[in-house]
């Protein structure tokens, strides 16, 4: 597996106060900013940000997993040889419309791993 990138993922109740730490205090600014989810970034070797607003209306168990991303190469490939594996794949490889493939597995402890990988959006 070739990692090019990865990100921590932050489940939160407050969206816009914490926006507003990291670009303030720690010098991070937006890659993308939507109701319920802002990327943040820095030019340095900092690690990616991804901040989540909480969703109340989900089960308990399902709140607050930790999650660890991921950007990688070569996403379908990785996806067939983890389930030939018989890896513990949560969510299988599905492809949104504005350019990611994505796939998340879970360890022994809840720990969520969570792989994606940058392509065109559809259409383009």
């Amino acid at each position: 597996m070739n990692i090019v990138g990865s990100k921590v993922v932050f489940t939160i109740d407050d969206l816009p106060r914490s926006r507003h730490f990291f670009t303030t205090h720690l010098g991070f600014r937006e890659m993308l900013d939507t109701p319920d989810l802002v990327w943040l970034n820095r030019d340095d070797a900092a690690v990616d940000i991804m901040l989540h607003q909480r969703d109340l209306e989900r089960p308990p168990e399902r709140i607050a997993q930790p999650v660890v991303a991921f950007a990688v190469t070569d996403l379908v490939k990785e996806s067939a040889r983890l389930s030939a594996e018989g890896a513990p794949v949560t969510t299988r490889l599905w492809r949104s419309p504005w350019g990611e493939r994505l796939m998340r597995l879970t360890d022994p402890n809840g720990i969520v791993v969570e792989l994606t990988e940058w392509i065109p959006p559809s259409g383009a």
